[in-house]
């Protein structure tokens, strides 16, 4: 065995809430329990409520209004979830008004476009209608020659 490692045990005297003590040895000289063999409803066989410095008070204090932390903190997540939903559903929804006003968009175009190129084979077509009615008579004339 080392020297100088082991604590040095000494005479203890235990003293419980109810009043019992005994001895045993121990690195202290006294020691307080709240429960000991005499008092403990293991040893005892009967029911006792132990409440050693308020401990179940606080304990109630702090969880005691537990289902009413959790139903509030629910109601919050749900809530959450609902606001959630709905900016999801504004934004599809703002995302659809931008794609029809895309394709409104698109579609003015094209009725301008075709509008154009209508106008374009108009004039064209009003273009071949004039020449050939200048050359229908030149060429009467060059047939009225040829004969």
């Amino acid at each position: 065995m080392k020297q100088g490692i082991h604590p040095e045990y000494v005479e203890c005297t235990v003293k419980c809430s109810c009043g019992n003590t005994f001895t045993t040895r121990s690195t202290k000289s006294e020691l307080k329990v709240d429960i000991c063999n005499v008092c403990h409803p293991f040893y005892t066989g009967q029911q006792r409520f132990v409440d050693t410095g308020g401990r179940v008070q606080r304990f109630a204090d702090k969880f005691g209004s537990a289902k009413e932390q959790v139903a509030a903190r629910e109601a919050a997540k749900k809530a959450e979830r609902a606001a959630k939903a709905a900016e999801i559903e504004a934004a599809k929804k703002a995302e659809r008004e931008a794609k029809a006003a895309a394709k409104a968009k698109r579609a003015e175009e094209f009725a301008k476009k075709a509008a154009a190129e209508a106008e374009k084979a108009a004039e064209i077509e009003a273009a071949t209608a004039a020449a050939e009615a200048v050359e229908a008579p030149a060429e009467a004339e060059v047939e009225a020659a040829a004969e």
